[in-house]
This record gives structure tokens, C-alpha cells and sequence, in this order.
């Protein structure tokens, strides 16, 4: 059997308890660690756990797969996701490669930013599409994710943007030269989310959104530390958020007991009132 196995969005206490009985059940350990990031270590995982982890790093899940998949016909094998199996990232090639080898596939749900961002008081049934924003280069700053939030907008609902990570990511130059050498991790943050953001506007001029747009920012979501501050982007701007990861709402028309949650996490209480779009229904 191949589990795919959701581990929640904090440390290794969030792992379901038939989460934590399939891995124990499992001959081989293996956690996904280039889509997303806990907030501990993987010795924690592995002290809860009882098993040896074993990172699957991008190169060996876009490129070995068969090495998670070997004898999973005959044994148990698991391959742990940060946050929910399906949230952000479908990991659909795995699922087929198994299918495709007879390998029966169970996967265990739990929490993710894809639900878990109601926290803010924004209600989850009045979200539009998902954006990713990823870190702009000097001669590419893709804006692809300009038209989803129009659409969004348009229909007066809020919007979900994914900020880009890089982790074990190789520079042009050592990709080029075949060198694995790898770059230091980077997470992108509230702050450099929304002055890409800003950006676009200003070179796409279009009007759906400014600096006076209500915006939400949250860090570490399902931490102890967990951060969450409402405000205009241009007072998110200042904000310091923390310790990634990190993750940016624009809100859209809000109902009224949306903006007073709200309200209780703002910058400023008198900007948020002159610029928050709220119904009267």
C-alpha cells in the first residue's frame, strides 16, 4: 500500500491518529519537503513516529518516483505531505505511477491553508481562485495571476494568494554546467508579495486593485505563533510577519460580521472602516 498522508499545518502533533497508525504501519518513510515546510525539524516527526524519514526532495518526486514506489506491492510505504494530500499541490504523478503498477493507494486527509485560512474570519465559501505569486527575476516577472484576481474582484470575492518558496533550487549558471549546488532556501513574505503585487498594478494600470485594496496577511498558520494582521497593502507593507511560511488574502466585498473579525486584527481601525468594502446585507 501507498499512503499519502496529510500532516497538518504546524509541528508533528498534527498528524491524524490514522494518519499516525498508517506511517507506524510502514516499512518506509517519506516526507515531501519541497512544496511547503513544517515548523519543526524531521527528527520530531521521526522521535513521534518510531521511523526513520526520508526526504523526497524535488529531483527525486519529478524524477525517481520509482524509488518511493519499489516493493510498495509487497510492504507499506507512506509519503508524508505538509498540510492536506490534494490542497496545493495534487502530487497526481505519484498516484498514477502507483496505479500504474498495481499499487493500491489510500490517502489521509487533514488540514490545509486551502481551508485552514478561515482563521482570518473570511468565509471560506466567499473565496474565488487561488493565486501563486513567485519571486520575480530581473528578466522575468510573470503576471499571469493579474487576470484571476480581476475575475475575482469582479464578482466581489476574496482571493487566496499561494507565495512562492525555493528550496534546494539551482542557479541558471549550475543548472547549466550540471553542478548540484544548490541555492540557500528562500520564502517569500508578505511584504515582497504585495510590492510584486503593486508592481503588476502599476504596469498593467487596470484598476482592480491599489494600495488602499484591504488586504490580510498570515504567518506560521496553525503555529503557536500564528500571525494575523488586516490592513490596507500599503500598511502591510510595514508589517513584520515573522518566521515563514507566510500567506497574503485580498479581500473582497465583505459581510458585515466578516469585516467586524476583521476589524479585531487591523493596522489601524478608522483606515480599515474608510477603505474595507462591506455589505449591507
Amino acid at each position: 500500500m501507498l499512503y499519502i498522508v496529510g500532516l497538518g499545518l504546524g509541528d508533528e502533533m498534527d498528524i491524524t491518529v490514522k494518519g499516525l497508525a498508517a506511517v507506524q504501519s510502514c516499512a518506509r518513510v517519506y516526507l515531501e519537503a519541497y512544496t511547503s515546510v513544517l515548523t519543526v525539524p524531521k527528527e520530531r516527526l521521526e522521535k513521534l513516529y518510531g521511523r526513520q524519514v526520508l526526504i523526497a526532495d524535488r529531483e527525486m518526486v519529478e524524477s525517481d518516483l520509482n524509488a518511493i514506489l519499489d516493493q510498495a506491492d509487497i510492504v507499506n510505504v507512506a509519503f508524508l505531505v505538509v498540510g492536506d494530500p490534494y490542497g496545493a499541490t495534487t502530487h497526481t504523478d505519484l498516484v498514477l505511477r502507483a496505479k500504474e503498477l498495481n499499487i493500491p493507494v489510500t490517502s489521509i486527509h487533514n488540514a490545509s491553508i486551502m481551508n485552514a485560512v478561515g482563521c482570518c474570519g473570511l468565509q471560506l465559501y466567499n473565496y474565488g481562485q487561488t493565486i501563486s505569486i513567485v519571486f520575480f527575476l530581473d528578466n522575468w516577472r510573470p503576471d499571469s495571476f493579474y487576470d484571476k484576481i480581476r475575475a475575482n474582484r469582479a464578482i466581489k470575492l476574496h482571493t487566496l494568494c499561494l507565495l512562492d518558496i525555493k528550496v534546494k533550487e539551482q542557479s541558471i549558471e549550475n543548472m547549466a554546467r550540471g553542478r548540484k549546488i544548490y541555492e540557500p532556501p528562500r520564502f517569500m513574505t508578505v511584504n515582497q508579495a504585495i510590492e510584486q503585487l503593486l508592481e503588476i498594478e502599476e504596469k498593467r494600470d487596470e484598476n482592480v486593485y491599489s494600495k488602499h485594496t484591504i488586504g490580510v496577511g498570515l504567518s506560521r498558520v496553525g503555529a503557536s505563533d500564528q500571525k494575523i494582521v488586516a490592513g490596507t497593502l500599503e500598511e502591510l507593507l510595514d508589517v513584520d510577519f515573522g518566521e515563514p511560511l507566510h500567506s497574503l488574502v485580498l479581500a473582497g466585498e465583505m459581510h458585515f460580521l466578516e469585516a467586524d473579525i476583521l476589524r479585531t486584527y487591523a493596522v489601524n481601525v478608522d483606515t480599515f472602516n474608510k477603505y474595507a468594502i462591506v455589505s449591507e446585507h
